[in-house]
């Protein structure tokens, strides 16, 4: 049964209407029945599973996010022709992918919180975590079986085997000294880029788009999705715990060199680069993260929210190539609405 896309306003309709709403919340209104469809089927699937571990999925689920991949997924359905329920299908798919991968960030982080509740793993340990995003994993794959084209269930496949390529890499060069910034937008390409990527190529493989408006969707869905992973990779830094309502300040507690630390360790002088170093590693990060967030840091995380910035800012314009219509406005607004979270942590 088809679900037929809302017309909707232009992009200059979306940023005239509901002015009380966020950025992100009036885009969100272009496909806002199908994805309470994509919240109502992603809340049934606790019940696929065994009854002894239902409540444990739901837990893992239940918390309500930004539902970002889903919105790509449905918006590059609807601009590139009707929205169906092999899209809202594949929005439910690619949000389960990127839960079961939460799961398991939030135990290799130690994090206590997330979505303003605890992590599964502080609740319930490591070992009953790891199974669970197992599970949420192989459900994920299994749901992408009942697609007719098997290429569409092949492609998830290789997306979740580049998600997990790339936290193994990232895991790999945790307290990696000679780490650089290519290497880091590699890594960010892969465990990040690549699912927003697959939601936006798909979801015009559902609408049976041409080859040319298949692939720029998917080129707009790995800048959008790297952007986002840098966003939170300077939220991690700049941000508030109380506002964000998860735990923040894990990548460098952890390792993980992620863009700022990277902008800053390039530029910094031998003795400020030592010395960062030496924090970094007797565990002291919060002493650096303070240094990059009162401009101490050489810009730092100014120039990492520029470099995202930017790649937004490519990734729309790759759009002009699409015939327009409110969904492609809607994609463009996605990344206006990403540029302005972004600003929001130069303050």
């Amino acid at each position: 049964m088809e679900i037929s896309a809302r017309s909707g306003p232009g992009r200059t309709g979306i940023k005239a209407s509901a002015s009380s709403l966020t950025p992100l919340a009036q885009v969100t209104q272009l496909v806002r029945p199908q994805l309470d469809q994509v919240e109502e089927r992603i809340i049934k699937q606790a019940t696929a599973f065994d009854p002894a571990i239902e409540g444990y999925v739901t837990y893992a689920i239940g918390g309500r996010g930004k539902r970002l991949r889903p919105l790509v997924a449905l918006l590059a359905g609807g601009a590139t022709g009707q929205i169906n329920t092999g899209h809202v299908d594949l929005a439910v798919i690619v949000e389960l992918i990127h839960v079961a991968t939460l799961v398991h960030d939030d135990i290799m982080d130690e994090a206590e919180r997330r979505r303003a509740q605890p992590t599964v793993n502080a609740r319930w340990g490591n070992s009953l975590s790891v199974l669970l995003g197992d599970c949420l994993f192989a459900h994920a794959l299994t749901l992408s079986t009942n697609f007719e084209n098997a290429d569409i269930s092949r492609a998830i496949a290789r997306t979740a085997s580049e998600i997990c390529s790339g936290e193994m890499i990232q895991t790999q060069r945790r307290f990696d000294l000679k780490l650089e910034v290519e290497d880091y937008l590699r890594i960010v390409e892969m465990k990040t880029g690549s699912l927003f990527a697959a939601a936006a190529e798909l979801g015009a493989t559902i609408s049976q788009a041409d080859a040319r408006s298949t692939e720029i969707l998917k080129t707009f869905g790995m800048r959008i999705g790297t952007a986002y992973q840098i966003y939170d990779d300077c939220l991690d830094i700049a941000g508030n715990e109380g506002t964000t309502g998860k735990t923040l300040g894990t990548d460098l507690r952890k390792g993980k060199f992620t863009l700022p630390i990277l902008i800053f360790l390039r530029a910094a002088s031998e003795f400020e680069r030592e010395r960062s170093c030496s924090l970094i590693l007797e565990g002291k990060c919060d002493e650096v993260s303070q240094m990059l967030k009162n401009g101490a840091g050489n810009g730092a995380l100014s120039e990492s929210i520029t470099t995202a910035n930017d790649l937004i800012r490519s990734a729309q314009a790759g759009m002009k190539a699409l015939r327009p219509n409110a969904h492609t406005e809607g994609l463009l607004g996605l990344g206006d609405a990403l540029r302005a979270m972004l600003e929001q942590l130069r303050t």
